[in-house]
């Protein structure tokens, strides 16, 4: 096939830039960089033709590059399969020829160049809609803030002509043909509101708008616009914007640092949102529109329910809401659907300000030593969702309380921490949250009637909260973080200086890795990078020069030294579940511990080297089993669930987090069997944040009142000392045997950005 010059090549649903390195599927670009996209571009020059593995090797590896080629290659190209969502068994793309190399298979069309960007409306036309689908109420309350005149619509003509019958009848039949073609869509098409929880094929993710530094996004009732808070560094650009969807037009409605949470009136002619000054929260709203006809009106009363309003400054739009002298102690609102209510967290539970006559009641009550906060309506308005936070140690929980007051209702509770405000799915019969149960900030949605099977509903690696569902139109907006992890050190010893120092920056792109672990001698460091296109095990010296990669596995993590700091076991993931694998630093294949088809992760050795602990489930449940270090039959350890297990120094006992999800007890068992023992002093952040030293365990988890403290546990006294705090609890924590320098995980340059999901049901 010829590419007629062209640097883009269409096939299937992907389209690929050859020169710009970027792959897209359905529009939505896929992260696929390095070796694998260096693999699906030799593959692209000779469709349908053998490229050898010598041509690829000749490709992606340096003639003076050491590596276990065979390995390397073959993670490789089930990296590319993955991003391709193809099978080795049943090619669709990429056909492995055994022995000899691979052949692109599929039919490629070559593209003039050109941005690949979702259909978007006019920013100066009405967002799209189907007026036919509306009633004549919905057409009557339907708005959006950003309008104009409508294109004219030919009227139909009063009477069929006989010359006009045969088009109508093939128009009809045209109509049929697509009416079952869509039928058959939506009946593929899963509807998790239907309680299937596998998510919808048709999903198209992109960001809401162009710029940066964009949260709390929150869908206009037409689901059309979108209202956001924007950060901004220049003075005056901060504040709440409003944007129609598909454009890149912004409306500034108000130009404060500390205005937060967006929430729409029902009509679509107000916003409410959040101010904090003095560490004090007021609620205030202005015109959707910007002003226009509202500024006109500034001195007339607002022809809204919104009546109560009290003037509090010279913008004649922007007005504060009477809150009958309850103060609001968090940022999130919401607003009822029949426009009379903006509920609001307070001292002692979720409260409503009535906007006609200016009365605050509460509905629900918060018990002691527990917090309500983040409301949202249903779709009906005759319920109230919110979060009840409890003190460290006890889960999350989702409530749900009557408008009119009453007995409260616990929807779910959540094993890791709930970040923002839970919202509703469409139809009320789901819920969307963010939560950080596997260590990270993601999305994801319950149904109701089967409230322990959640799914996530963004990607991995990609910290997200802030959920927004539009209500019409099938759309999720939510916040994303946009950052770079980096190694940072510190030397706790005696010294009064414990200052961070960074090591290794920018090791990942997402939040996976790094991992830092010391050798035991001291003398080197392993951590996690994507550097190369894929997640692999590097090594450099103690201070992280002299940097190079041990792996080319694809989708390699978790590393541990091996008491003589000569080798590094690591976990690695494939289509057929993840591996532990070992590697030698002097070269050599790696060796493959666990081939078997149960998921194996967070391995450890023994003190003595001859055995590797891991944490699988192949008994039911996450337990923490352990396997020669040469090659044999796993072993079960735990009896009550376990994982990411690490023994002391003298080999007496095996320290463990009891699951993988946030602020895990840490137990321990005797090396040779015994009873399975809590230490309840112990309670780090992560299953990772926390490392067994002499004498005892460094840990990092939330405490006294600090988000992160660095603290220490006496084996001996059986006590925990504050050691330092930093600024933010690591997902992971190494340290020297010795337990005088930590290395520890922190993100460096820090984005947030809205995204917009299309098709969510």
């Amino acid at each position: 096939m010829t590419r007629n010059s062209s640097d883009r090549a269409r096939f299937g649903p992907f389209e690929v830039d050859l020169h710009t390195h970027e792959l897209w599927k359905f529009g939505t670009r896929l992260k696929l960089v390095g070796q694998p996209f260096e693999i699906l571009a030799l593959l692209l020059s000779k469709p349908g033709e053998l490229v050898t593995r010598e041509e690829l090797r000749t490709r992606l590896w340096p003639a003076d590059t050491f590596v276990d080629f065979n390995h390397g290659l073959n993670a490789a190209v089930n990296k590319l399969r993955e991003a391709l969502s193809d099978s080795a068994d049943a090619p669709r793309y990429v056909e492995t020829l055994p022995r000899r190399g691979y052949r692109f298979t599929a039919t490629i069309e070559w593209v003039a160049a050109r941005p690949v960007v979702a259909a978007t409306p006019s920013p100066n036309l009405p967002a799209p809609n189907v007026p036919a689908l509306l009633s004549v109420e919905d057409k009557q309350t339907s708005r959006t803030a950003f309008t104009s005149e409508a294109a004219a619509v030919p009227a139909p003509a009063d009477a069929q002509s006989p010359s006009t019958l045969p088009r109508y009848l093939m128009g009809a039949g045209v109509l049929f043909i697509l009416l079952l073609a869509a039928a058959l869509i939506v009946r593929t098409v899963s509807s998790f509101g239907a309680g299937s929880p596998t998510r919808s094929m048709m999903e198209h993710t992109r960001p809401l708008v162009a710029i940066s530094d964009t949260a709390t996004p929150a869908f206009s009732p037409d689901g059309n616009s979108v209202a956001f808070f924007r950060e901004h560094s220049q003075a005056g650009e901060s504040g709440i914007y409003v944007t129609a969807v598909g454009s890149d037009q912004l409306v500034q409605l108000t130009n404060n640092d500390d205005d937060r949470s967006p929430v729409w009136s029902p009509d679509g002619r107000w916003i409410a949102f959040s101010r904090q000054a003095n560490q004090v929260y007021s609620i205030h709203l202005v015109a959707a529109d910007g002003g226009g006809e509202q500024k006109r009106k500034a001195e007339q009363k607002i022809e809204t329910t919104a009546a109560a309003f009290t003037l509090t400054s010279n913008a004649t739009t922007e007005r504060e809401l009477t809150t009958g002298g309850v103060v609001p102690t968090h940022a999130e609102l919401d607003w009822s659907p029949d426009g009379k209510f903006i509920a609001f967290a307070g001292a002692s539970g979720i409260y409503l300000a009535s906007l006609a006559d200016s009365t605050v009641r509460r509905i629900s009550e918060s018990p002691p030593m527990a917090e309500d906060w983040g409301p949202s309506f249903s779709p009906d308005g005759q319920k109230v969702m919110f979060v009840r936070n409890r003190q460290i140690g006890a889960p999350d929980e989702i409530w749900a309380v009557p408008v009119s007051g009453g007995a409260e209702l616990r929807l779910l509770s959540e094993r890791g921490r709930i970040s923002s405000v839970p919202q509703w799915s469409f139809d009320g019969r789901s819920v969307i949250f963010s939560s950080n149960r596997t260590g990270h900030p993601a999305l994801w949605r319950v149904s109701l009637d089967a409230p322990d099977s959640a799914v996530e509903v963004t990607q991995a690696g990609s910290p997200a909260w802030d959920p927004a569902v539009s209500r019409r139109g099938y759309r999720l907006a939510y916040e994303r973080l946009l950052r770079s992890l980096s190694v940072w050190q510190m030397n706790i010893s005696d010294s009064d200086d414990k200052r961070p120092y960074l090591t290794v920056s920018s090791t990942s792109d997402t939040d996976q890795g790094p991992g830092p672990q010391f050798s035991p001698d001291g003398k080197r460091l392993a951590y996690m990078s994507d550097h190369s296109g894929t997640m692999e095990i590097w090594v450099s010296n103690r201070d992280g020069s002299n940097g190079f990669q041990l792996s080319a596995v694809g989708g390699a993590g978790t590393p541990r030294w091996s008491p003589d700091s000569q080798s590094v076991v690591f976990d690695v993931t494939t289509p057929n579940g993840s591996k532990i694998v070992t590697m030698s630093l002097h070269g050599g294949a790696p060796q493959t511990l666990t081939a078997d088809g149960f998921h194996s992760v967070c391995p450890s050795w023994s003190h003595d080297g001859k055995w590797i602990y891991f944490a699988s489930p192949r008994s039911g449940e996450w337990q923490v089993w352990k396997i020669p270090a040469a090659g044999g039959s796993p072993i079960q350890i735990t009896q009550h669930s376990g994982h990411a297990a690490l023994e002391s120094l003298d080999g007496k006992f095996v320290y463990y987090a009891k699951t993988p999800n946030a602020e895990p007890e840490i137990w321990r068992v005797p090396v040779d069997g015994g009873p399975e023992t809590l230490l309840p002093l112990v309670r780090p952040g992560t299953w990772a944040s926390w490392q067994v030293v002499e004498g005892g365990i460094l840990f990092v988890g939330p405490s006294l009142g600090h988000q992160a403290v660095l603290s220490f546990y006496d084996f001996a006294r059986q006590r925990t000392t504050t050691v330092t705090v930093l600024d933010r609890i690591p997902f992971w924590l190494g340290a020297t045997p010795d337990g005088r320098t930590v290395a520890f995980d922190q993100p460096g340059q820090e984005q947030s950005q809205a995204m917009l999901v299309e098709n969510f049901r």
